[in-house]
């Protein structure tokens, strides 16, 4: 199994990447990063993009391609900004057509239904007290600020390509990626920020654990849509869709980290 990672240099990306071998993996980064071993793309280019998937697959038969190349973008705003990053994942679903690619794994965000159990509508990390609405990956998507909406359109593309090109297509809507230190410390934040953070929580094993299942569990449909979460006790979003056609098994809770 080899596997290519758009987006290597990110935070996500980095996370990530630590789960392949090195043997195993080929790294894309927009600029040069000095400790990578990385090659660089500008995932804005589509040709670009099809050179680069077909030259690391001349030299390594590539499995899958995960996609996480994603540039800031002001969440309150729609802009150029949010149309490239919409443009380099259509260059990555073509890319991986051109060169024969059959998986592709592409992130999403828990911020598509950012609006379900939400405290303050224009607070991207707010959550009411007590959360009452469950959220399984059946539910209408609700995003809560541009960048949700982003990846509410990645996930239409997600269903495109799936649907018209017959290729095997994981969507992972990713909570939010933290060290269990990073996440100890929003107990200092307004208290609908830190209870959003235990709802949310994903650690970086868990996160190391969920591409891996996505990039090699056999799935009976595509595409599938899976909740990029930990185990977290006061989570509103649903592990089930994630366990079932993933066989993810997380390890974490934000639980045990705050209240030990």
């Amino acid at each position: 199994m080899h596997v290519a990672i758009s987006g290597a240099s990110g935070a996500v990306g980095r996370v990530v990447s630590r789960e392949f071998e090195p043997d195993r993996r080929t790294l894309f980064t927009h600029s040069d990063q000095d400790n990578l071993d990385s090659r660089q793309l500008d995932a804005t280019d589509r040709q670009e993009f099809i050179d680069a998937l077909r030259n690391a697959n001349a030299v390594a038969d590539v499995d899958a391609l995960i996609h996480l190349a994603w540039g800031p973008a002001d969440s309150a705003s729609w802009n150029d900004d949010h149309e490239a990053n919409v443009r380099m994942t259509v260059n990555a679903f073509e890319a991986a057509l051109a060169v024969g690619v059959s998986r592709v794994v592409v992130a999403s965000s828990a911020h598509v239904v950012g609006m379900y159990n939400r405290d303050d509508p224009t607070n991207l990390e707010s959550m009411v007290p007590n959360p009452t609405e469950t959220v399984d990956t059946e539910s209408p998507t609700r995003p809560d600020s541009f960048y949700g909406v982003a990846k509410a359109a990645v996930e239409g593309l997600a269903s495109y390509y799936a649907d018209r090109y017959d290729i095997e297509v994981v969507v992972i809507r990713i909570g939010w990626l933290m060290t269990a230190d990073e996440l100890r410390e929003t107990q200092s934040d307004p208290a609908d920020r830190h209870r959003f953070a235990r709802a949310m929580w994903l650690s970086p094993r868990d996160c190391r654990g969920l591409f891996r299942a996505a990039v090699e569990a056999s799935i009976s449909r595509s595409p599938v849509i899976a909740h990029g979460l930990s185990r977290n006790e006061d989570r509103f979003l649903t592990l089930t869709e994630t366990a079932q056609q993933l066989g993810y098994r997380p390890k974490d809770d934000a639980g045990e980290v705050i209240d030990p």
